[in-house]
């Protein structure tokens, strides 16, 4: 758990109101890597692209102790400790961290701000350099596969050839399956929470209601927009509907109930005003500082066209990777609910990959996995830490001795 004041532990980090914030890793910044040569699953080429990334703890001399973290639609490479420009904490500060979920002790993290994101890497607000104006929606689409094939542009400019573990939660967890089974060899253990294979009707709706809230309204502009006229209305009303899924019945009752939050004021359109409206106006107007209005089209379109099969059989998919699965649910999550994960298990049971699968009864929802979780805490780096502890002691025994060390073959199978 971190050192902090913060009372608010069953809400995420991103847009809290939190005062005298202490994160044990004090303030980190990111580091933008320009990489050459980048084509997209739709043709596009691009002569370079920016990716912006975070690294926290230290490298092993074997380069075996990388975990790659993958972050959700509304987060960035700033996955932990405070961020030097705008003193806020990073998103998974309470998870990521020495001697946290993901220990930075033992561990060296990678997180990377996604390609068609907003906080660094390149993205429809990006700078075009064939009109020197922002792309907009001359963007070319971007998908999960090639935000994940950006990674991988990325950790070989890095000279990491290999991950222990990858990881992510919602969108982090789709990455997290493509790292696993369309670069084999390349990841030891895949640790997909909250996520699922291809999204449902449902979720492809709140997806389209968010959009379609900020391409009606009138500063969107067909995406043409400039930072001082853009359409904050219609980002905010997509990140309230979004939020909405993102909690649990139990979680705003707990919260919120039916309370007022004030007294009626002459604006108010109605004399009744909810704290639970105050929230989700909070959460609304929080993102809009935070996040770009095409960025947010351009990611929710890439979920919405994920799915992980394509029409093909499990066993197709699954046969070329020896990586192994921790999949983790939340009973409470109505977004991303447990039956998906079950269906991403039995297909790889089906398969033959080795699966351990995890469903938490943790009444928050679908955030359950960016608050204060002392469940899924000891859960994820229980498994973590024993995994990595077993390939350490596979160096002491295997033929070769320390030297050489286990292939990734031996050591997914620890």
């Amino acid at each position: 758990m971190p050192d902090t004041e913060d009372t608010h532990g069953d809400s995420d980090l991103q847009d809290q109101r939190l005062q005298d914030y202490h994160s044990a890793l004090g303030e980190t910044k990111t580091t933008i890597a320009r990489l050459p040569g980048f084509r997209t699953r739709s043709g596009y080429e691009f002569s370079s692209i920016d990716l912006a990334y975070l690294t926290l703890g230290t490298l092993s001399e074997k380069r075996d102790n990388v975990i790659l973290v993958c972050h959700a639609l509304s987060g960035n490479a700033h996955v932990a400790g405070i961020d030097e420009a705008s003193g806020k904490p990073g998103w998974w500060d309470y998870h990521v961290g020495p001697g946290k979920t993901i220990d930075t002790d033992r561990f060296f993290v990678i997180c990377t701000n996604v390609i068609g994101g907003c906080h660094g890497s390149t993205g429809p607000g990006s700078i075009d350099p064939g009109t020197g104006r922002p792309y907009g929606m001359s963007f070319p689409p971007v998908t999960i596969r090639d935000m994940v094939a950006a990674q991988v542009l990325l950790m070989e400019s890095l000279g990491i050839e290999t991950l222990f573990a990858v990881i992510g939660g919602s969108m982090g967890g789709m990455q997290a399956l493509v790292w696993a089974i369309e670069h084999p060899g390349r990841v030891r253990y895949c640790i997909p929470i909250a996520s699922c294979m291809a999204h449902s009707a449902m979720q492809i709706a709140f997806n389209e209601v968010g959009r379609q809230a900020i391409i009606t309204d009138p500063n969107w502009n067909g995406g043409n927009y400039t930072e001082d006229n853009s359409p904050e209305h219609g980002l905010a009303v997509a990140r309230m509907v979004a939020h909405v899924t993102y909690l649990s019945e139990y979680s705003m009752r707990k919260k919120f109930g039916r309370r007022l939050q004030r007294a009626a004021a002459p604006e108010d359109l109605f004399p009744v005003y909810f704290s639970i409206e105050s929230y989700l106006q909070h959460q609304g107007e929080s993102f809009v500082r935070r996040f770009d209005p095409n960025s947010y089209l351009y990611i929710t379109k890439a979920l919405d066209m994920f799915d992980l099969l394509d029409g093909r059989p499990s066993n197709e998919v699954f046969q070329k990777t020896d990586t192994h699965f921790l999949v983790v649910s939340f009973e409470s999550d109505w977004l991303y609910p447990p039956d998906q994960s079950r269906e991403l298990v039995r297909a790889l049971k089906r398969s033959n990959r080795v699966v351990s699968y995890l469903n938490l009864e943790t009444p928050y929802g679908h955030d359950s996995f960016l608050i204060k979780n002392p469940e899924f805490e000891r859960s994820v780096g229980n498994y973590l830490s024993q995994k990595y502890r077993r390939l350490l002691e596979e160096y002491v025994h295997s033929d070769d001795g320390v030297e050489s060390g286990p292939s990734i073959r031996s050591a997914a199978g620890a």
